[in-house]
């Protein structure tokens, strides 16, 4: 059976072998909409839970709109011209707007990118910066949550009059959806503010996981965060697997971001019949697997639907690699799942581990696999064990000891598939 697996720009063929219950999982989406520029129209002028954007922005005189960087696919080309559009009949002058890619702690948009981001016209003629989370002087402080965490908040962000952000609704390893108050922490916050949300007592929480909002004290706290830097106005959207909008949200920050995860909720999740023997997971393709980093994503996606003690491999391209220095240094010296998870219990936070964090809470339960040839195998500490030179190698590792008839899942879309067994949620 061959199967076409989201790698790079291009993909890339998986063949399995016969003999065993291979099957290819795919979220479920809502179909794309007939009239984008309708439902982003009514969107902005109709709003949930707000005013239209139109008349919070009137007697303003500037605006910060936050948006995701290339490690996302937002279709900010089409969701960012009718809301310029409004906030200039409503006063707001070009350059008045001050556009922030919501970077967190990833490096800064180069300007080709920038033109991938905002569309060649808008990136030429607004003021368009990238976040730089190291740059504490750039901050402001703007309070500390209920739960004693220090909030700092890019300056021009908060210095603006009106606080927009935009962003789409997707599956999060830990946040449980994506969009809204993610656009503003992480995405635009200090490393004081982020080391501190991404510290093991928020994100060791058994629900900081993908599609998991109630009780989930990291979502809570984002929310309280993002409302302490006045957090105005949304503008998300849904995506179908051709990244199609579906959906669109906007208004109140918390209100329309609860819509869009309610709308994600009814309309992708996948039900499977039971859990699989073993999973070969992608982490979607370019841009989410230009880094290792952002590759864990594809293995905590599979990880819900897989027996413990199974096995998952992760084909990923990393075209840049393994992520900041900080990651690199901490994959370098990696000695196991158990002894990462206790080493960083009490100790102060690191840049950027909490993404080990969560794949050594999966490495605990599954063995892992890797195909990931951007990243070196002397690089990955002691997962370079499981690291293989070619798909096929890497295949053949992951049926080997796998029983005749044993059920595969493959997901090709990896962090993009919201699926869950039946038998787990009973």
């Amino acid at each position: 059976m061959k199967t076409h697996f989201a790698f790079g720009k291009h993909g890339i063929t998986v063949t399995t072998p016969d003999g065993f219950d291979c099957h290819v999982v795919r979220s479920r989406a809502a179909r794309a909409l007939d009239d984008v520029s309708a439902a982003l129209d009514a969107a902005l002028d109709k709003p949930i839970h707000s005013e239209p954007i139109e008349r919070l922005a009137a007697g303003k005189r500037s605006a910060a709109i936050s948006v995701c960087d290339i490690t996302r696919p937002a279709p900010n080309r089409v969701t960012l011209p009718p809301l310029l559009k409004r906030l200039h009949a409503a006063g707001i002058p070009k350059e008045g707007v001050t556009i922030i890619i919501a970077t967190g702690l990833h490096r800064a948009a180069t300007p080709e990118e920038l033109d991938v981001i905002l569309g060649p016209e808008i990136a030429a003629t607004y003021k368009a910066v990238s976040h730089d989370a190291r740059d504490f002087a750039a901050h402001r402080a703007v309070g500390v949550t209920r739960r004693g965490t220090p909030v700092y908040v890019d300056d021009r962000f908060v210095a603006a009059d009106l606080h927009i952000t935009l962003g789409f609704i997707e599956p999060h390893l830990m946040l449980g959806f994506s969009g809204g108050r993610k656009l503003v922490v992480p995405g635009v916050a200090a490393q004081e503010t982020i080391k501190v949300i991404h510290s093991p007592g928020f994100v060791g929480d058994p629900l900081a996981t993908e599609g998991s909002i109630e009780g989930n004290q990291l979502h809570a706290e984002l929310l309280e965060a993002a409302a302490l830097a006045r957090h105005d106005f949304i503008l998300d959207v849904t995506l179908t697997r051709e990244r199609g909008i579906s959906g669109v949200f906007a208004g109140d920050p918390v209100k329309a971001h609860a819509a869009g995860v309610e709308f994600m909720m009814n309309n992708s999740l996948t039900p499977l019949d039971r859990l699989a023997d073993a999973v070969i997971t992608s982490s979607a393709g370019y841009p989410l697997d230009l880094t290792f980093y952002q590759c864990i994503k594809g293995i905590t996606a599979a990880q819900h639907i897989v027996k413990p003690g199974g096995k998952i491999l992760l084909v990923a391209e990393c075209a840049e690699g393994i992520g900041s220095p900080e990651y690199a240094r901490l994959l370098r010296d990696y000695r196991g799942h158990a002894e990462f998870l206790s080493a960083i219990a009490n100790a102060p936070v690191e840049i950027d581990q909490w993404q080990l964090q969560q794949m050594a809470r999966t490495g605990l339960k599954n063995e892992l696999l890797f195909y990931t040839p951007g990243a070196a195998r002397g690089q990955m500490g002691s997962l370079g064990a499981n690291a293989f030179d070619s798909v096929n190698a890497a295949t053949a590792a992951l049926f080997s000891g796998l029983a005749p008839g044993a059920r595969v899942a493959l997901l090709p879309e990896g962090p993009y598939t919201f699926a869950r067994a039946m038998t787990a949620l009973a």
